[in-house]
């Protein structure tokens, strides 16, 4: 029944049914605060929980001045929280992502720019902190409605950008998981319950390459250090299910997951010992003792003999091997990842440059001579880059005997480098002196220019054998090429002059050419300062200096965890022989050393014996350029789509990528704290025969 009221027509309700749409609307209203509410426990919750974290890793941001910052930035779903160090401690502000857009922005700069910014010109800050602070910690000033970042690499550039994206979806994902939880009655759909980590993101989304590479400190031997704030990320939770509500999304969702790889345990290399810069360390007044060990050698010896079938005293030994003494020129590999995102062909000629010079300030005490590597021998180590969150790993053998020939290959793929070559050690005996050549080269290559560098060793020259005090340097002329780019350095390492003084011992010189043209000449010394006067300029600058502060900035050296290594690995091997130097007891030392000698004589006659032939466990030799190369050796460049990340196992380098690309919740970790998570050794079907390890997730 309906009446006129005021010129409109009204439904005419009973009292009734007023009664029973008051408390719908009563309950309605409840239903709102309660939701309400647990959307405000859930985004505090989110805040203020370190296990929801996407991403985190420290970001240049630029000010309103056009300074750039390096602040920690950490990723949660919704949010961008900003501290001034990774302590967590100093809170300077926090973007909310719902109202922000994200851009590739681009730089002439070394890195990678985004900005994220309101679209309407709006504040992009929160009011307060994540813990009601209300004023953050001063830096410069930041602008209101954007802000522009810089990562360090593409790499991880493109792993903010999807982590990004991902953390508007993620506050959906979290709100949706606890609903249908309290739909369901499922454990833990209270409102107070804190929310589930992201552990439905894919397993892959947070492998880093240290955690392929884990560490005694965090873990055991059979463990695997993950990147991420939950064991869950690998596991599995109640989001599993719920974040892939869509059929398809769930099946490319299961084609990432599996089993997570695991890498060779690394230990960080504690002690390190370096010889005093300049002449100290290379001149040494021989011991009456030694001087008659050296004489009964000497009496074996005939000028211009090679010297490497001869037994030497163990008193001139330094107490590592060869091959690992060639891992010295890779503490700097940074500046091989410089080079490689360097655009100029000038610059990063330059840049490979001073990567070659710091390979030769770090000298033994006195003059020692590293142990020649038994046949078979291998090493290995790492180098993490924490600025580039990657590794640049060096495996080692030695793959001939007579004569002496050390096959190596370095690699960095994330970080778009790699390096190979071959060193043939070569002695001759003149009388009063002896030179070590190192026949060989070693290429140089940037994977994203497909660019070779090719280069080659000075030789070490000792004299004061029979008179005088006995004295170590370096000689000889050498190159570092690139045909591709047609430009080329030229070093001449200087043998002191009989008459020279202090100041001209390991004097170097040399030029840097296009063609016939010279664009640089270098004079200086190469354990100290190096200077560089470029055409066109008046002045001379400084281009290398292994100062205090330099060296300081060496990246640490990781080795094979001991019960890791197998029986040929330097380290083991020659375990009780540097022990025993180490002592000073050098007939023990002696002992030591004949008795590993006598095992590889020993491993020959069998071979022969038996007619099997030697044959290289980690390199072949390639029949038409004569070259020893990597058997799993890969040089494609790195794919920030495909590929997450790289590591080491028994010698062979694998890449873990991703199988399929369908789903895009990809790039995403946190070089944060790690957790330990369970797993195996990489099934052998994951590994390869003749090229880089491939272990799809």
């Amino acid at each position: 029944e309906y009446r006129l009221y005021n010129g409109s027509d009204k439904e005419c309700v009973s009292p009734t049914a007023k009664v029973t749409r008051k408390e719908a609307l009563k309950a309605q209203k409840e239903n709102y605060r309660q939701e309400k509410k647990r959307a405000t426990r859930q985004l505090f919750s989110a805040l203020t929980d370190p296990s929801v974290v996407i991403m985190a890793d420290s970001l240049k941001i630029r000010g309103t001045l056009k300074s750039w910052t390096k602040l920690w930035c950490v990723l949660k779903p919704g949010v961008l929280l900003i501290y001034k160090t990774p302590k967590v401690g100093q809170w300077v502000g926090t973007v909310l992502l719902h109202c922000c857009e994200l851009i590739e922005r681009p730089s002439k700069k070394d890195g990678f720019c985004f900005k994220l910014f309101h679209p309407l010109d709006q504040s992009v800050w929160a009011v307060k902190g994540p813990k009601g602070e209300s004023v953050g910690s001063i830096t410069q000033p930041l602008p209101s409605s954007y802000l522009i970042f810089r990562a360090a690499s593409e790499s991880d550039g493109r792993c903010w950008l999807d982590a990004l994206e991902l953390a508007l979806r993620c506050s959906s994902l979290l709100r949706l998981s606890t609903c249908r939880q309290g739909r369901d009655g499922e454990p833990g759909s209270s409102p107070d319950a804190s929310p589930p980590s992201l552990c439905g993101l894919p397993a892959s989304a947070a492998i880093h390459d240290q955690d392929l590479c884990p560490s005694p400190a965090c873990q055991g031997p059979q463990d695997l250090a993950v990147t991420g704030t939950n064991t869950g990320v690998l596991n599995g939770s109640s989001l599993e299910n719920d974040a892939f509500s869509d059929k398809s999304e769930r099946e490319n969702s299961e084609t990432l997951e599996g089993p997570v790889p695991r890498g060779t345990t690394y230990v960080e290399q504690v002690h390190e010992e370096f010889g005093e810069l300049g002449q100290a360390s290379q001149v040494e007044t021989v011991s009456e003792e030694n001087k008659s060990l050296m004489w009964v050698l000497l009496k074996q010896l005939r000028p211009g003999m090679d010297l490497s079938r001869v037994v030497l005293p163990t008193f001139i030994l330094e107490p590592r091997s060869f091959l690992d003494k060639l891992s010295d020129y890779y503490y700097h590999a940074d500046l091989l990842s410089r080079a490689a995102l360097e655009g100029d062909a000038y610059s990063r000629i330059k840049l490979v440059l001073q990567w070659y010079l710091s390979g030769f300030y770090k000298k033994p005490k006195g003059i020692k001579k590293p142990y020649n590597p038994v046949l078979g021998e291998t090493f290995r180590c790492c180098w993490p880059h924490p600025q580039t969150n990657s590794h640049t790993f060096y495996i080692a053998e030695q793959v001939s005997h007579h004569p002496p020939v050390s096959a190596f290959h370095v690699s960095n793929r994330r970080d778009g480098f790699c390096v190979s070559g071959s060193i043939t050690a070569k002695s001759r005996f003149y009388g009063n002196s002896l030179s070590a050549l190192l026949d060989g080269r070693a290429t140089l290559t940037f994977l994203n220019r497909a660019e070779d560098y090719t280069l080659t060793m000075p030789y070490a020259h000792c004299k004061g054998i029979l008179y005088g005090s006995m004295t170590m340097e370096l000689g000889g002329r050498v190159t570092i090429e690139c045909e591709k780019t047609n430009f080329q350095a030229e070093l001449e390492f200087k043998l002191k002059p009989f008459f020279g003084g202090s100041t001209s011992i390991n004097q170097i010189s040399g030029k840097i050419t296009s063609g016939e043209e010279v664009l640089a000449r270098l004079t200086g010394h190469w354990d100290r300062e190096v200077f560089i006067k470029e055409e066109g300029r008046g002045s001379t600058e400084l281009f290398w200096n292994p100062s205090r502060e330099v060296r300081g900035q060496r990246l640490k050296r990781h080795t094979v965890l001991l019960e890791e290594q197998t029986e040929l690995e330097s380290e083991r091997l020659w375990q009780h022989v540097s022990r025993a130097i180490g002592e000073g007891d050098q007939h023990k030392a002696t002992q030591e050393k004949f008795s590993l000698e006598e095992a590889q004589r020993q491993r020959t006659r069998e071979r022969q014996q038996n007619l099997m032939p030697w044959k290289p466990q980690l390199f072949q030799l390639d029949p038409t350029t004569q070259e020893w190369r990597y058997r799993h050796e890969d040089r494609s460049p790195w794919d920030p789509l495909k590929d997450i990340a790289q590591f080491e196992q028994d010698g062979v380098l694998h890449t873990v990528r991703r199988e399929t690309m369908a789903h895009q919740t990809t790039f995403l970790g946190s070089p944060g704290p790690r957790h330990q998570v369970s797993s195996s050794r990489v099934p052998t079907w994951a590994r390869p025969q003749q090229q880089e390890g491939t272990v799809r997730l």
